[in-house]
C-alpha cells in the first residue's frame, strides 16, 4: 500500500479523532458573545462559524468528533443537535458534545485549551485513536485534514501544528513561530509584542491556526506532565508548544485550501470590524470564500423557511436587492437592500434602506430607516425611522458599539428589548 495515496490517507482519518475547542466567550466580538459563545455566533446568511470546522472535518473524511463547549453553550448545543446529527453511530461515527463536568477536579473549570483536552482524556482514550486533531471552533476556512494527517505521519513528528502566513502588523493576537528548512518549529511565541517576521519576508509573519495533530499517546503523556507544573496556564499556545520545541519533534503544516491553492481564505472572525469585513467579502462577484462549491459543502442546521420574497413595485417602494446575499424567509417589502447579507428570517419594511450591513436572523427593520455599515444581532425590532451607521458619534451617544473601524453593533438589549437569550 502506498503511504500517498487516497487510501492511505483514509485509513489515517478513520483512526483519528478530532476534538473541537468550542468553549470560549471571544469577548473581543463584544455584545455579540453576551449570550452565546463565539462558536455559535451565526455567519454567512444560514450558517454558524462552528459549522466550518465541522464540516471540513466530515468532508475530511474524520467522522469521530468532540465538541468540547463551557462559556454560554446554549444555543451552540442545541444547533448540534439538530444540525449534527447525520452521523451513523453503528459504524462508528459520530459528533459527541463534551460540556465542562469537572471530571478531574471538581471544583476547576477548563483552566485553558489544554486542560480543556485533559480533563476529557477519560472518554478520548475510550475511543482508542491512533491520532488527535485538535481545532478552534472559531474560526472560518476550508481545509482537508487528512492531508495534514498524512503529512504528520510521513514526517514522524510528535506534534503538528498547523500555520498561515499573515501580515506583520495583524500578528500580535496569533501564536507566531520560526521554523528551519524542513518547516521544523524552532521557535514559538503566543501572541507576542513583537511579532518575528519570516527570513526574507519582513512584511510577513508565520502565525499558527490553532490545528495540532499529536499521537494520542504523546499528547496524553504531555498533558500529564502539564497538568502536574506548578504555575501553567495549561495552554497550547502559552505551555505546551514552547515546552515541545526543543526535545521534541514538532512540525509545522503550510495551509492549503481544498483546491491546493497557498492563497487559502482563512478569517480569525475575532473582533466585530473582522466579523463584519469576512460576512462583506462573501458577497463579492467572486468571493475569496466560495459558499457555492459543491465539492466540499459547508452544513449546518436549516430551518424549513418559505423563499425569499420582494414586494412592490412602486417608483418610490420597490422592494430590491443588489450586490446582496439573501437567506430562506426574508421579506424586502418596498425596500432597498445594497451590498449587504441578510441572514434567515428578516423583513425589511417600506421605505428602508440597508446597505453594507450584516443582519443576523430573525431581525424586524421597520418603516423609513437608514442602515449603513451596521450589525443588527438576531431578535432585534429595528423602531420605524432608526438611522444606523451614518453618524458614529450618535450611534455611540445613544448606547451602540461603534468598532475602531466604524462599524456599528446593534443587539436587543441596546434597543431595551426583552428577547430570548438562546441566541
Amino acid at each position: 500500500m502506498s503511504d500517498k495515496g487516497p487510501r492511505f490517507v483514509s485509513r489515517l482519518t478513520r483512526d483519528t479523532l478530532a476534538l473541537i475547542l468550542a468553549g470560549g466567550r471571544g469577548s473581543r466580538l463584544r455584545q455579540l458573545t453576551d449570550w452565546r459563545s463565539k462558536p455559535a455566533v451565526p455567519f454567512g446568511g444560514k450558517f454558524r462559524i462552528v459549522d466550518f470546522p465541522l464540516s471540513n472535518c466530515i468532508n475530511s473524511g474524520i467522522r469521530r468528533i468532540g465538541v468540547i463547549t463551557q462559556y454560554k453553550a446554549h444555543s451552540l448545543i442545541l444547533h448540534i443537535q439538530k444540525g449534527w446529527g447525520i452521523l451513523r453511530a453503528e459504524l462508528g461515527e459520530f459528533v459527541e458534545l463534551w460540556p465542562a463536568q469537572q471530571r478531574i477536579d471538581e471544583a476547576a473549570w477548563y483552566a485553558g485549551t489544554a486542560d480543556a483536552v485533559y480533563q476529557n482524556q477519560d472518554i478520548i482514550r475510550n475511543h482508542k485513536p491512533d491520532y488527535i486533531l485538535v481545532l478552534a471552533g472559531d474560526h472560518i476556512y476550508k481545509m482537508d485534514y487528512g492531508a495534514m494527517v498524512a503529512y504528520h505521519v510521513r514526517e514522524n513528528a510528535n506534534m503538528t501544528v498547523g500555520c498561515i502566513e499573515v501580515e506583520l502588523a495583524h500578528a500580535k493576537p496569533f501564536g507566531i513561530m520560526t521554523v528551519d528548512a524542513e518547516n521544523r518549529v524552532c521557535r514559538f511565541h503566543e501572541k507576542p509584542e513583537h511579532p518575528e517576521p519570516i527570513p526574507g519576508r519582513r512584511d510577513h509573519a508565520l502565525a499558527s491556526m490553532g490545528i495540532y495533530v499529536f499521537n494520542s499517546d504523546f499528547l496524553f503523556e504531555r498533558l500529564g506532565k502539564d497538568a502536574a507544573k506548578p504555575g501553567s496556564s495549561h495552554d497550547f499556545g502559552r505551555d505546551i508548544i514552547p515546552g515541545l520545541i526543543a526535545g521534541h519533534r514538532v512540525m509545522a503544516y503550510p495551509f492549503r485550501d481544498v483546491h491546493g491553492s497557498d492563497q487559502a481564505y482563512w478569517r480569525d472572525v475575532g473582533t466585530v470590524d473582522a466579523f463584519w469585513e469576512a460576512n462583506q467579502e462573501i458577497i463579492g462577484v467572486t468571493p475569496p470564500l466560495n459558499l457555492y462549491d459543491e465539492s466540499w459543502p459547508i452544513w449546518t442546521y436549516q430551518e424549513q423557511l418559505p423563499p425569499a420574497k420582494f414586494v412592490f413595485d412602486d417608483e418610490d417602494r420597490r422592494g430590491m436587492a443588489v450586490d446582496s446575499m439573501v437567506s430562506s424567509g426574508c421579506v424586502i417589502s418596498g425596500a432597498r437592500v445594497r451590498h449587504s447579507l441578510l441572514s434567515s428570517n428578516v423583513r425589511v419594511n417600506s421605505y428602508t434602506l440597508v446597505e453594507d450591513s450584516v443582519i443576523l436572523p430573525n431581525v424586524d427593520i421597520g418603516r423609513n430607516c437608514r442602515i449603513h455599515r451596521s450589525v443588527v444581532d438576531r431578535g432585534c425590532r429595528l423602531p420605524e425611522g432608526l438611522t444606523l451607521g451614518l453618524d458614529p458619534r450618535a450611534d455611540a451617544a445613544r448606547g451602540f458599539h461603534v468598532s475602531a473601524g466604524g462599524v456599528t453593533l446593534v443587539t436587543p438589549e441596546m434597543l431595551g428589548q426583552e428577547v430570548n437569550h438562546v441566541r
